[in-house]
């Protein structure tokens, strides 16, 4: 039984924003944020923007907002800030946010984490959705979890997506 998807008929370049919500990262040691944007550029997406933010509710959904309202923008991926410590407020701050969600990405996030991981999988609150017709992925910041959602389950869907909220 294969478990990829069918192929999309219309391929397109989809132009993304990474966002690193981090108290502690920056430029120079983010390394989970540059893994993603390797990873889209190598899958012939676009990265059009692409930022540090500290673990602070008010300006990831500030920020959030602002990129709801760029047009070409088709997806956002933030990384870190999804686990259950008192700094750990991505999930908390997007949540209030999302439009839609798409409770799948999280619950099969998790369960190839487990995979992986182990029982330290439940602490993930990795999270999708859409917000203003664009697609928003919330996963944990470790280059491990990054590899982990981009490769198995936003790179195979992420054109498929796209090209849904855009019928």
């Amino acid at each position: 039984m294969s478990h990829l998807p069918h192929p999309d008929q219309k391929q397109i370049t989809v132009n993304c924003a990474v966002i690193t919500v981090s108290d502690t990262r920056s430029l120079e040691t983010d390394r989970s944020g540059k893994l993603i944007k390797e990873l889209l550029l190598n899958a012939g997406h676009a990265v059009v923007f692409y930022q540090i933010l500290k673990d602070e509710p008010t300006q990831i959904q500030l920020q959030l907002e602002t990129l709801g309202e760029q047009t070409e923008l088709d997806g956002v991926i933030f990384n870190g800030g999804t686990g259950i410590a008192p700094r750990d407020t991505t999930y908390d701050a997007l949540e209030k946010l999302l439009e839609k969600t798409l409770p799948g990405f999280g619950e099969v996030f998790r369960w190839l984490s487990y995979q992986e991981i182990g029982s330290r999988a439940i602490a993930s609150r990795a999270v999708a959705g859409v917000y203003r017709q664009k697609l928003v992925f919330s996963i944990p910041g470790s280059s491990g979890a990054v590899k982990l959602a981009l490769e198995k389950l936003i790179l195979p869907e992420l054109v498929h997506l796209v090209n849904q909220l855009h019928q």
